[in-house]
């Protein structure tokens, strides 16, 4: 019985399995391992590309960031040079074949003489260096005074003689000169009798410094104390005035020398030929109280300041290349023992430094 009960069980291990359900089950893990993977890949995919997201948008934050800090920074920055740096109106020594090619780059005639004329400067007449001179109606009296101030040149030998500091008080008491009332200072006009004053603090300052500069020795230390007084605008405006009253007071002195028949300067005779400067008075009001303003020294008002100075006036007149008068000095019948200053121009209005 055991046997025959045995039998069927047997036969049904010894079955066959049908093909079909295998291929069912291998399937149906077929099929959840892709789902898996997909949603695996679903949701990787979304964190990577939320996290690019977020990178390209923290990178773009960045970005602007710097770019307005920059900014920002380069304003502060501008304003901070501004505020704390030194405006000079001579400038620092540059190259003078590099100051000229900046300058003029064209083919034109006049530019083409005028790279011919700094090139004789540089190879003939030794000059290396320009300092530039700010471009105002001031600049033949800033160019002079500077070199005056920085070679620590003396006092002329009549302003040794004399207390230049009573001079405004002097034309007026002495020689009667109510007229000086009508004196401008640069882009000031009519003063009244406040103009004495004004003068006079203005003589005292030149007075003042010309003493200090004179006597330092060391050209480093002249050189250091020029970038300081030459980067005040009220200070300077001030010398430059008293520069001007100095030629008028020499102008005036040559008048009255001239009245009474005594010998004066030809420079002087040429001056008092004028129409617009036959007197003192119309000196001042037809050309001196229009400098600073709106004009700066005409020729004659370089011979009168070189005189009143001491100072030879070498002015190398680059558009006059080639011709007699590129090279001329102011005044011409300077004595040899004067100190000589130097001068470059191209166009007899603006001048520069030159540095040999």
């Amino acid at each position: 019985m055991a046997a025959r009960r045995s039998r069927p069980r047997e036969r049904e291990r010894q079955r066959p399995r049908d093909p079909a359900a295998g291929n069912d089950q291998v399937h149906s893990w077929t099929l959840v391992t892709s789902q898996a993977l997909d949603t695996t890949w679903r949701v990787a995919k979304g964190s990577v590309t939320l996290a690019v997201s977020f990178l390209v948008g923290t990178l773009c934050y960045f970005r602007r960031l710097h770019l307005y800090l920059g900014h920002w920074l380069k304003r502060w920055i501008g304003y901070l040079q501004r505020r704390f740096k030194r405006n000079l109106s001579v400038e620092a020594e540059v190259d003078l074949l590099n100051y000229c090619a900046r300058e003029w780059k064209g083919e034109t005639p006049h530019a083409k003489l005028m790279r011919k004329a700094y090139k004789e400067l540089f190879w003939q007449r030794h000059i290396k260096c320009v300092r530039q001179v700010r471009r105002d109606n001031y600049d033949a009296l800033r160019s002079v005074l500077f070199q005056v101030f920085s070679q620590g040149l003396s006092f002329p030998s009549w302003m040794k003689e004399k207390d230049i500091a009573k001079l405004p008080e002097k034309l007026l008491f002495s020689q009667g000169c109510n007229w000086i009332q009508q004196y401008s200072f640069g882009p000031e006009k009519y003063t009244g009798s406040n103009v004495f004053g004004k003068l006079r603090k203005c003589v005292e300052l030149l007075k003042t410094q010309w003493t200090e500069f004179s006597g330092i020795k060391d050209y480093h230390k002249r050189g250091s104390m020029c970038n300081v007084l030459f980067s005040d605008a009220i200070l300077e405006c001030k010398l430059y005035e008293a520069l001007k009253f100095i030629m008028l007071y020499q102008v005036t002195e040559a008048y009255e020398q001239m009245k009474t028949k005594n010998v004066i300067p030809s420079l002087f005779r040429l001056l008092f030929t004028r129409e617009t400067s036959s007197d003192p008075l119309s000196f001042m009001m037809n050309h001196l109280n229009s400098v600073g303003d709106t004009c700066g020294l005409e020729q004659i008002d370089m011979f009168v300041l070189g005189y009143s100075l001491e100072v030879k006036i070498k002015v190398f007149r680059l558009f006059r290349f080639n011709s007699r008068d590129f090279e001329v000095c102011y005044p011409e019948e300077s004595l040899r023992e004067w100190p000589e200053v130097s001068l470059l121009t191209e166009n007899d209005r603006h001048y520069h430094i030159p540095v040999f």
